[in-house]
């Protein structure tokens, strides 16, 4: 077995256990919840230590027959991408459910159902960025919609019915559209070299230009809603103000980056020809998102909504970074994942401090909390700065390599990006300035600031912050090798230096 498959049966295992716990033993089922989620983290850290960073290929394999009627696996293998993409989900969930941890109270349901839906959703993390069969990720891409579901309909706040119904609606859509594609390549696949749903071989496929685009349009929109990119990101805003600031976390800092993922994994390298076919529009849309995104930020009164404006945002970059089809730009896009799922993070868990203390969302309604909360402010200001990819910070080096690749193919769309660089400074640095200086708003005078659990939960976050915008080395000698084969395998590579006289 695995060393994958093991770290996606633990948090199951944690769940069988939380069954024989009694509902009213809020407390035990925390604790459990929490060990649990502490065993899955540094069995995933140990995994990245026995990773080999100079192989570009999949490791820790493991193949086993499914339905074999129909030549589906179990496979699962990670790479580069995937070892940086489970590493932040098993991370994440430890931080998140000791950062809230009372906000599973007054919920629909009882605590332990809340943190077993967490562990669950674990599991299906860790599955949809391991497998390696394609029918196998598409069985956890349209599982995870599930606990995430309850979680923003039974845990949430305001109109979190019609929140929750929104996003399962929208990516129920993108799910069927990627089945019927799927459904495509089988037959394909069946016709030229046998049943299978295995990506590698899928890849070497010969289609005809019209059905790989159509194959690829199912694909890639399936992958845009769940990014989200304009204009299929509707549904994140409301997700994110009605959902509790640990599901916020999941949804907006893993759960967003399947889309990502997805688009290197399957868009690039199942259907290389269609992507080169359909890149302006993507880049052309990914602009969109960035200013769009940028824009609708600025004027946001609720905090939730402003850090979900400003994912839009940042998923802009990295789909730009996606498809400008460069080491330099792919290898940014993967480093921005991880990088926003730490920084967006540290908004989400400070944000909901800060809401449930003050008892709003309305970012003017906390006015002055330097003066009052300097600890919680500290960490939001950090955070934000993380956000506008301040240097010294994660963002930057991401977002810079992002620009650099794609102005190397593409420098106008890298001289437009730029532009949301200057708005970013405008949407985290206003409501710094209205949140946290100017005179104390009446009501916040005696807030209290953030208790011992709390500076636990997001010293980690911050310290993840700082180290990658200082020292980013390892995580990209783990991303570099990948991302060259990635680009090869889809027939691009980088433009030649221009050098002038």
């Amino acid at each position: 077995m695995s060393l994958i498959t093991v770290l996606g049966l633990l948090p199951l295992l944690g769940v069988l256990a939380l069954v024989f716990l009694k509902k009213d033993d809020a407390l035990g089922v925390k604790r459990l919840a929490f060990a649990t989620s502490i065993i899955v983290a540094l069995l995933g850290i140990w995994i990245a230590t026995k990773f080999d960073r100079a192989e570009s290929e999949f490791q820790f394999v493991e193949v086993r027959e499914w339905i074999p009627t129909f030549g589906i696996n179990y496979s699962v293998g990670i790479d580069g991408i995937s070892l940086l993409l489970i590493l932040l989900s098993v991370i994440l969930v430890p931080i998140v459910i000791l950062a809230g941890w009372n906000e599973s109270e007054g919920g629909r349901w009882s605590t332990k159902t809340f943190y077993m839906l967490i562990l669950i959703l674990e599991t299906m993390m860790i599955g949809v960025f391991a497998a390696t069969d394609v029918f196998l990720f598409y069985v956890f891409f349209e599982a995870m919609l599930i606990p995430v579901y309850f979680l923003i309909g039974g845990y949430g706040s305001g109109e979190r019915i019609q929140a929750a119904v929104k996003f399962l609606l929208y990516s129920l859509f993108g799910g069927l559209l990627m089945l019927a594609s799927i459904i495509g390549l089988y037959v394909i696949a069946g016709n030229q070299i046998g049943r299978t749903f295995d990506i590698s071989s899928l890849a070497t496929l010969q289609i005809d230009s019209l059905t790989e685009n159509f194959l690829f349009l199912g694909f890639f929109i399936a992958f845009a809603i769940k990014a989200p990119l304009w204009p299929l990101h509707t549904w994140l805003p409301d997700a994110a103000k009605s959902a509790t600031p640990g599901t916020s976390v999941l949804l907006l800092g893993v759960l967003d980056k399947v889309g990502t993922f997805g688009m290197m994994r399957y868009c690039l390298e199942l259907f290389p020809n269609a992507s080169k076919t359909f890149t302006p529009m993507i880049i052309t849309l990914a602009l969109i998102s960035i200013i769009y995104g940028a824009f609708l930020a600025i004027g946001q009164k609720d905090i939730n909504r402003l850090i979900a404006f400003t994912s839009i945002s940042h998923f802009g970059f990295i789909t730009m970074g996606i498809f400008a089809m460069t080491t330099q730009g792919h290898t940014g896009a993967v480093l921005y994942m991880v990088n926003h799922g730490f920084s967006t993070a540290a908004l989400f868990l400070v944000a909901g401090w800060m809401i449930h203390r003050r008892g709003s969302s309305t970012i003017s309604e906390f006015g002055g909390l330097q003066r009052v909360t300097p600890v919680m402010a500290w960490s939001f200001f950090i955070a934000g700065l993380s956000g506008l990819a301040l240097p010294g910070l994660s963002s930057f080096v991401s977002e810079f390599l992002v620009l650099v690749g794609t102005f190397t193919r593409y420098p106008v769309a890298a001289i437009i990006g730029t532009l949301g660089i200057i708005l970013a400074a405008l949407y985290i640095l206003i409501p710094v300035q209205k949140a946290l200086h100017g005179p104390t708003t009446a009501g916040n005078e005696n807030l209290k600031d953030l208790n011992l659990r709390e500076k636990i939960s997001i010293a980690p976050v911050i310290v993840a912050i700082v180290a990658l915008g200082f020292y980013p080395k390892p995580a990209l000698d783990v991303i570099n090798p990948v991302s060259e084969r990635v680009i090869t395998k889809a027939g691009f590579s980088d433009p030649a230096p221009t050098l002038g006289k």
